[in-house]
């Protein structure tokens, strides 16, 4: 693998970049963070928000906005496209942990993200629950439409104090946010704006969303209209009837 730089976004990694041939071992995740694993350590790389990866010929002329290649020894390239520049190429050695990954909670979808833990870490916490349940610190991938949809699900009223919650209503909560997050999955994510899978289409959990983006609208289950209003300068839309 070498690496070819547009604009200096990278500062020598391996002293020259350009000299650097290294054999990717895996290719990891973690929150919103992709690792490209190498024997000297590993590249992590974010999208930010507008970002995107693309895997093209090498000899492809370079698009605006295209930062760093990644050109491997079959003739391809991993191109990083960032038009606002809110993304981001850094390096971890060996045996480290970079700082962005060390605070991070456990995976949404793994063993780790657990009621209880989540019950322990809300004690005394007066932030509501929604922003509570999206501070990465906490979990990480429950982004502010799965909240939305988990919160609406569980009955659980997103304004309401995280340490007021009982265990027995984070007993309710986790297993909605797993299941809520598998669905997504499964239907290739929501897309709004110009998000796309990984083969330029759409993913279509938009489909089914239950109160996010539906202002106005009537609950499905009482059939009042729901209510949005602004959480941590995000949209929050619930019902007043069904959620306490």
């Amino acid at each position: 693998m070498n690496i070819h730089l547009s604009d200096g976004l990278l500062q020598n990694m391996w002293g020259d970049p350009h000299s650097a041939n290294l054999p990717v071992l895996a290719v990891e995740r973690r929150a919103k963070y992709l690792l490209l694993e190498c024997v000297l350590g590993s590249v992590i790389l974010h999208l930010g928000m507008s970002g995107n990866l693309r895997v093209v010929d090498k000899d492809e002329p370079l698009k605006k906005h295209d930062h760093i290649e990644f050109i491997f020894a079959n003739g391809k390239a991993l191109r990083l496209n960032d038009p606002r520049r809110f993304g981001c190429c850094l390096w971890q050695a060996p045996g480290e942990c970079h700082s962005l990954l060390s605070k991070l909670g456990p995976e949404p979808l793994t063993d780790e993200f657990t009621a209880k833990r989540v019950y322990e870490q809300s004690r005394n916490k007066k932030v509501p629950v929604k922003q509570f349940i999206m501070d990465n610190a906490v979990v990480v991938g429950v982004g502010n439409i799965y909240a939305n949809e988990s919160l609406f699900k569980a009955g659980i009223h997103p304004k309401r104090e995280a340490g007021k919650v009982s265990l027995a209503r984070y007993q309710q909560l986790v297993p909605i946010i797993k299941e809520t997050l598998a669905a997504a999955i499964t239907q290739g994510g929501t897309t709004l704006k110009d998000f796309a899978q990984s083969d330029g289409k759409p993913g279509y959990f938009a489909q089914q969303l239950l109160v996010y983006g539906r202002k106005g609208e009537p609950c499905i289950g009482c059939k009042k209209l729901l209510t949005e209003i602004r959480l941590g300068q995000r949209s929050t839309v619930f019902c007043s009837q069904c959620q306490k």
